[in-house]
């Protein structure tokens, strides 16, 4: 098998090594695992592309990139340029931090799965939740470091996997505990966090300029079946997406007030 992995955290983060351990199991002694990922941190931008302007590609030794851009540009370098052949599976993470609920939306993990996806490929983000129960862990990956392999294993072997238009890919979030204490999969829904949204806090510089923070609001549970509140019951959360923003739900009520 052959394995695209990037992230956002950037090519030195912790969480990409432990996907490079997890990818090199799953694509076996006959595999290929592929690094192509941001040169430097690039959390909360989503499904960014660099659209007006270029980005510069470093070789940092055998199949392992840095790109000066955004994750979801990573994908679209290593299929049209880095890589040889186009890759079998694209994994994104593993996070530092969770990626579920309302984070889902700021997301360049998920943002790197959703470009996967758009390109036809088979794409899982994945993100390790933080909590008291990993924090102070020497391994705060634990969790992901040593039921990885398993979860997504479970999601090639057993999800759905379609060439819809939109097509599908997944979202998993491991929960913020040691691996020996993981209780096992979930699927969810994407939770909602009534009280987790950003706001600015000014800073003043001590020129007198204004700064602003971006600042985040609680990681306070969601509703039951959902990812967060999964997560901090110890369970690692499998959301399946689409990159489709309709409100399916609203169309047959629009169409009869409208038309």
């Amino acid at each position: 098998m052959r394995i695209l992995i990037t992230n956002d955290d950037g090519i030195n983060a912790p969480g990409l090594q432990v996907l490079e351990e997890v990818a090199t199991e799953i694509a076996g002694p006959t595999g290929e695992v592929w690094v192509v990922a941001p040169a430097f941190e690039q959390s909360g931008v989503a499904h960014c592309v660099s659209y007006t302007q270029p980005m510069m590609l470093a070789e940092f030794g055998p199949r392992r990139f840095a790109v000066e851009g955004a994750p979801a540009d990573c994908v679209l370098a290593a299929i049209y340029d880095v890589m040889p052949q186009r890759p079998d599976l694209v994994l994104s993470g593993v996070n530092r931090g969770n990626n579920s609920a309302e984070n889902t939306m700021y997301s360049g993990t998920v943002g790197a799965a959703i470009e996967a996806a758009l390109q036809g490929l088979p794409a899982i983000a994945l993100s390790q939740y933080y909590g008291p129960g990993n924090r102070n862990l020497a391994d705060p990956f634990d969790a992901a470091r040593v039921t990885g392999v398993h979860t997504i294993r479970t999601l090639l072997e057993k999800g759905e996997w379609d060439n819809a238009d939109y097509r599908l890919f997944y979202n998993v979030n491991f929960p913020p505990v040691a691996g020996k204490d993981v209780k096992g999969l979930r699927v969810s829904t994407q939770g909602f966090r009534p009280d987790s949204f950003f706001s600015t806090e000014p800073h003043m510089s001590p020129s007198g300029r204004k700064f602003l923070w971006i600042k985040g609001g609680p990681q306070t549970n969601s509703a039951p079946g959902s990812d967060a509140h999964d997560n901090t019951a110890g369970y690692t959360s499998i959301t399946p997406m689409r990159a489709d923003l309709t409100a399916h739900d609203r169309i047959a009520d629009l169409k009869a007030a409208i038309e």
